[in-house]
């Protein structure tokens, strides 16, 4: 019995001391505590929102009155390269809510109520909130408060580098072109929490986060790769230029025009603090929808010109090629001729097809950010592509 006390005694002993360990570790990096980190790893996509601090994007006084119809989806869908019925492929690809808008009319509507989605829930854009920063900054830019060859460094001199860091531009950021060595690598488990994508998604201190990632692995607009600090860098330019968070400014120049129901968040690195704005806005399914309708309504919502002719189109022209051989430009996708999309991690979608005015907006819960996105975007080209008869 003495022996089995004292092997629990140095268990026990050895637990307490890589707690600390690792408490010491996350407070370096300006990690949350270690509880709350574990939490945020291990939590399904769609219980992310509410394990960071956040700031509340307000909804519209005057929301937008959706209209309904009908429409059957099809029978069969191809996903993955297996024939299965529509009904499997919303359960394979872990879908949490699938609207489908015609000409501004919503005929299907799906939510997984088995996991408790209605259609208040909010629910995490990740990387579709690269395209809201997107559509603030050509706000900015058709404002003339700034220019696409503003560099980053202008606005933060405080972290001039004296190399090529300093000659970073908002197009190069816009274009995934700026070069900046934080990588998209994401990692799975414990074994990732000191990777730099890792620390800048769970940071609770942003401006430190920044400081100490200046690194280049290539020169500005040498080489196109997704990395999503270039998105957090532009966010960061968005609240320096118009001084209030990018929360509150999106709410009045976006999300109050668009007619938005309810109220959104974004997650940042401490209240009062940064947007997260590489990731991490969450909102209604119904809203994100009104945002895919700007696509489709030449950047209009009602009486509202909420994206200028210009930016829209820079928003809907390829810039470079990246994942999947697709087209990227102004933080926005490009998979087909003609297709603006909206993709975040863990399959979350908004696909905007201009030609047939139908947005079709798929929200998922993909574990470990295994989305198959191109296989998801297939199902949706034809589907926008061939509106089905009622």
């Amino acid at each position: 019995m003495k022996r089995l006390l004292k092997v629990l005694r140095y268990v026990v002993i050895g637990f307490v001391a890589l707690f600390l360990a690792l408490s010491a570790f996350f407070q370096y990096i300006h990690y949350p505590n270690v509880i709350a980190a574990v939490r945020l790893g291990l939590a399904p996509a769609s219980k992310t929102p509410t394990l960071m601090p956040w700031h509340t994007v307000a909804p519209s006084t005057t929301p937008a009155l959706w209209s309904t119809g009908s429409e059957a989806m099809p029978a069969t869908v191809n996903y993955e390269g297996k024939q299965i019925t529509f009904q499997d492929f919303l359960s394979k690809s872990y879908t949490d809510a699938f609207l489908v808008v015609r000409n501004g009319k919503i005929t299907y509507e799906y939510y997984n109520k088995k996991a408790g989605i209605t259609p208040t829930t909010q629910l995490p854009s990740y990387s579709m909130a690269k395209t809201l920063t997107s559509i603030v900054i050509g706000q900015l830019i058709h404002q003339g408060k700034i220019h696409e060859s503003d560099t980053f460094v202008s606005f933060f001199p405080q972290w001039r580098t004296g190399g090529s860091f300093d000659k970073v531009t908002i197009q190069s950021l816009l274009d995934m072109e700026a070069g900046v060595g934080v990588k998209d690598n994401y990692p799975n488990g414990p074994a990732g929490w000191g990777v730099g994508i890792a620390q800048m998604y769970a940071t609770t201190d942003m401006n430190w986060f920044i400081s100490h990632n200046r690194k280049m692995l290539e020169a500005p607009d040498t080489k196109p790769e997704y990395r999503s600090v270039d998105s957090q860098m532009l966010g960061l330019i968005i609240q320096k230029v118009t001084g209030t968070t990018v929360s509150d400014y999106f709410s009045k120049s976006v999300w109050q025009l668009i007619g938005a129901k309810n109220a959104a968040t974004w997650n940042v690195d401490h209240v009062g603090g940064h947007e997260k704005t590489f990731c991490c806005f969450n909102a209604a399914a119904r809203d994100y929808a009104l945002v895919g309708e700007l696509f489709v309504n030449n950047g209009a919502s009602g009486a509202h010109q909420v994206i200028d002719a210009s930016w829209l189109k820079r928003l809907s022209t390829p810039a470079v090629k990246l994942d999947y051989g697709w087209g990227y430009g102004a933080q926005v996708w490009h998979p087909y001729p003609g297709i603006n999309l909206m993709m975040g991690l863990h399959g979350q979608q908004v696909f905007a097809d201009p030609a047939t005015k139908t947005v079709i907006v798929k929200l998922s819960d993909f574990p470990n950010g295994d989305d198959p996105q191109s296989a998801i975007a297939s199902v949706l080209y034809p589907i926008a592509e061939h509106p089905a008869k009622p």
